[in-house]
């Protein structure tokens, strides 16, 4: 469903965005009413308070959702299978033991960090977040402690990556409509998002971790491997572990090559090779068939493939309400974006008379802040400041260092109307005030880390 025009002034708009955020936290945090009721409730009267006409009212409430939950359910799904299956057959504490081993228990958050900023690169955050889950979890358990010292570094560096570097869809689009080059912009956006994990998330993610110690859900539970695993089977060895891990990766990194040969002319559209790669490659496909070669991998000496359905069932269950709150995020999300909010600010903020690199950084922030969607800042931002660059000639450097400018501030304050927000929520057992001084920290330090060097860069940089 296509935005609106704004039904009311912009300041009326942001007023509603405003109270309708404050109205939900309420309604979760003092009154205890669940999350993803609340979220329908909210998202409902928003949308009639907000000038969506009331016969429309299902069909934008349903839009955010089921976007939302079309992307997010299959990925977690086939996820925490894949966590599952290395979980009970002692394959993520044989990952995790190796790694500990390799950087030492003080060092195993940097290890995850840099594990999951490798892993970042092709894969989308949602889902390297629940690929790494069991690792987290395994870790943790090793240690003890918070399971947010290991979490929050992890989660971070897939949200730098996922925020500033091609070929995620955002960076790419952003580049894209301000006439960059792609090409640069992946090879100075490694280097910007490694730079900004380190003091944004990983400084950051470790102490904030140190302070709270919520009681993440039974996803990954342990003691339950007596009636599944046969007598005297043995964990999978470290390299099987990895290259199951690494499978996806592969598998969406040919798709990324394949979409660009495409997309360059270099390759035909009808080209049959191209199209199963782009196929395979595609996040839930991909997922799939890990899961699959996962089974048929660990079942040898571990259980009878009959029994795999009983392994996976076992994960499954928890992850229904995570599922259901985290598309219910997203219709939140979605009715502001429908309202027309983002279109009643970008009106506003068009010219707004400085930097234009600082003008990119506070467009983006204001629409995140508004709308949710990061990759919708992000997409926004850029086409109301692509007039400017190409008046101003630019070079691709400098586009780059906008692009990554705009990332930081389509990164900053997520909250109640982020989809991931909620991802991260739930799957640590953080409670809404809990994720807020948590996440919704982690990320505002990690864009305004990005912007730093960002700006330093531009204004060093001739």
């Amino acid at each position: 469903m296509d935005p609106l025009a704004p039904a009311h002034p912009t300041w009326v708009m942001l007023l509603i965005a405003a109270v309708a955020v404050a109205v939900l936290l309420v309604l979760i945090a003092k009154v205890k009413l669940h999350a993803f009721i609340s979220l329908v409730l909210v998202s409902a009267v928003t949308a009639v308070v907000a000038g969506i006409p009331v016969a429309d009212v299902p069909a934008a409430m349903l839009a955010g959702f089921s976007t939302t939950l079309g992307s997010v359910a299959l990925l977690v799904a086939f996820g925490v299978m894949l966590g599952r299956l290395l979980e009970v057959t002692g394959g993520a504490q044989v990952l995790a033991d190796t790694l500990i081993g390799a950087f030492g228990e003080k060092r195993a958050p940097l290890a995850l960090g840099v594990a999951a900023l490798i892993f970042g690169f092709p894969i989308f955050f949602d889902a390297g977040l629940v690929v790494f889950l069991p690792i987290i979890f395994a870790v943790a358990r090793r240690f003890g402690g918070s399971i947010l010292i290991y979490a929050l570094p992890t989660a971070g560096a897939f949200a730098a990556m996922h925020a500033v570097v091609p070929p995620h869809p955002g960076p790419v689009a952003a580049a894209t409509e301000l006439g960059g080059d792609i090409g640069l912009t992946l090879l100075i956006g490694v280097p910007v998002a490694v730079l900004a994990w380190i003091p944004g998330a990983y400084l950051v993610g470790t102490r904030l971790g140190a302070r709270y110690n919520p009681e993440p859900p039974n996803v990954f539970a342990t003691g339950e491997t007596d009636d599944v695993l046969e007598s005297g089977a043995t964990p999978p060895p470290f390299a099987t572990v990895v290259l199951l891990l690494a499978l996806p990766l592969v598998l969406i990194g040919l798709n990324t090559v394949a979409s660009t040969l495409v997309a360059a002319g270099t390759v035909s559209e009808d080209a049959t090779w191209a199209s199963a790669l782009i196929l395979i490659g595609q996040t839930p496909i991909a997922l799939l068939i890990t899961v699959l070669v996962a089974i048929f991998v660990l079942a040898p000496g571990r259980f009878p493939i009959g029994r795999a359905s009983d392994i996976v069932d076992k994960a499954l269950g928890p992850i229904c309400a995570i599922i259901l709150i985290t598309g219910a995020g997203g219709m939140f999300g979605g009715v502001l974006r429908i309202s027309g909010i983002g279109e009643a600010l970008s009106t506003s903020l068009s010219g707004l008379g400085m930097s234009l690199i600082v003008q990119a950084f506070l467009i983006a922030t204001l629409l995140r802040v508004a709308q949710g969607s990061a990759t919708v800042a992000l997409t926004t931002t850029a086409g109301l400041i692509s007039a400017q660059v190409a008046a101003a000639g630019l070079g691709n450097f400098d586009i780059a260092l906008l692009v990554f400018a705009i990332a930081a501030g389509a990164t900053v304050l997520s909250h109640v109307n982020d989809s991931g927000f909620w991802l991260v929520s739930r799957f640590f057992g953080m409670d809404v005030i809990t994720t807020l001084k948590t996440w919704t920290v982690l990320e505002t330090t990690l864009g305004l880390s990005v912007f730093v060097i960002a700006s330093a860069l531009w204004i060093i940089v001739p």
